[in-house]
């Protein structure tokens, strides 16, 4: 459901600065349906992005026009699993408003009735962890009236990842301010190696002082903490991503060349709590190796987005996965040895994987296969990866190192 932007005072402004006090956000990136958190900032600044049409946040799913052949995409509750699709463990990610988890036995759907989306794994692989949209009533001051509004009500919610029991709710968005509702934005949750903090981009809890920020909450205090890095005017920040060690967190700062997005993964170190920058404009999404010595992420350039490879120490581009400028949304296997990532065809986006050789960074891309075919997954919730330590490789390499999973916190 498309959220209006909240009324705001004069030193108040909307999450991302795209429009007047009082504008529609929806209509901007109508292309998605919702606010793409995920790539928002070449959206917003007129970058020419793979995304060509579609609605209902789910990447075209709809029957939308697609270029090429004439393809249908598959209806809502169906994916499309091709037979080359053989990967290790379990992948995640979202569609038409619910979570999917697909193997090498196929794709599972874990919950239903939309509003589902942006999900990531616990770090034992028990529990995936996702944020909920209940479109709702709202209503806030406006120049000391207040007024109602659509709005729609973050919660940060998980399931089990093997699709047994009921949703757990963990934390609301709900702003509440006399007889005033309103509901602050809540997205990207990724939860830290340990199983205890979850890094999230939210302005809570005082949507109208704060813009959307990388934050940090306590499973077991149930307690919120801003990061309080820079931040760029109004754009905020996305894609928490923490190393495999715990001992680091990448994220993207949003920021603008002229009327073009130009993001930055910036590198925050939780022990010191100070951020840098770790690459040039024009990165962002970023998904650590296993070691910890490479970053896959997706880069941006007036025609589009692609998949590249990073090192992780100092931000310089050592590979690139794909050159078709419709690719994004990176995530890296934790056995090393692939990089699965969104893709779009017309209006339909499915999911992808790109099989590594050699040693980084050294690589070749030894095949491209599909994951999904004319499924029409959501494109602002990137995909995350588990795999059981078991069928893990033996760990080589001492970049970032790896932990074992930590188990999730009863809420």
């Amino acid at each position: 459901m498309t959220r209006t932007v909240r009324p705001r005072s004069d030193q108040a402004r909307d999450p991302y600065g795209i429009g007047p006090v009082g504008s529609m956000i929806g209509p901007i990136v109508s292309v998605v349906g919702l606010i793409l958190i995920a790539i928002v900032t070449i959206n917003l600044f007129d970058y020419n992005l793979p995304l060509l049409g579609g609605g209902g946040g789910n990447g075209g799913n709809g029957g939308g026009a697609v270029a090429g052949p004439e393809l249908t995409p598959a209806p809502s509750n169906v994916i499309v699993v091709p037979k080359e699709a053989r990967f290790l463990g379990n992948i995640v990610y979202a569609k038409a408003g619910n979570i999917w988890v697909q193997s090498d036995q196929g794709a599972t759907q874990l919950t239903n009735g939309g509003g589902a989306s942006m999900p990531s794994f616990s770090p034992d692989g028990n529990w995936v962890y996702y944020v909920h949209d209940t479109p709702t009533r709202g209503k806030w001051p406006r120049r000391g009236t207040s007024i109602w509004y659509d709005i729609d009500l973050n919660e940060l919610f998980r399931v089990r990842a093997d699709g047994s029991g009921q949703p757990q709710r963990l934390l609301s968005g709900q702003v509440r301010s006399g007889s005033n509702r309103w509901s602050a934005w809540i997205r990207q949750p990724v939860v830290s190696p340990d199983g205890k903090t979850v890094a999230l981009v939210t302005d809570a809890p005082q949507p109208d002082d704060s813009n959307v920020v990388l934050q940090f909450y306590d499973l077991a205090r149930d307690r919120l903490t801003r990061a309080r890095v820079p931040e760029v005017g109004v754009l905020g920040h996305q894609d928490p991503e923490w190393r495999p060690d715990g001992k680091m967190l990448l994220y993207t700062m949003n920021d603008r060349d002229g009327a073009k997005g130009a993001p930055v993964i910036m590198r925050y170190d939780p022990k010191t709590k100070a951020a840098r920058a770790l690459t040039t404009r024009g990165y962002m999404q970023p998904s650590y190796s296993p070691d910890g010595r490479f970053i896959a992420a997706t880069r941006t350039n007036p025609l589009g987005t692609d998949v590249v490879i990073l090192n992780a120490g100092n931000g310089n581009e050592l590979f690139r996965i794909t050159n078709d400028d419709t690719s994004w949304a990176p995530v890296w296997s934790p056995a090393g040895d692939a990089i699965a990532f969104l893709h779009i065809a017309g209006q339909t986006v499915d999911l992808r994987l790109a099989k590594l050789e050699g040693q980084g960074p050294d690589w070749t891309v030894l095949e491209t296969v599909n994951l999904t075919e004319v499924s029409g997954l959501d494109a602002a919730s990137r995909p995350d990866w588990y795999v059981p330590p078991a069928l893990l490789p033996a760990a080589e390499g001492s970049g970032g190192g790896s932990t074992a999973p930590s188990a999730s916190p009863s809420p």
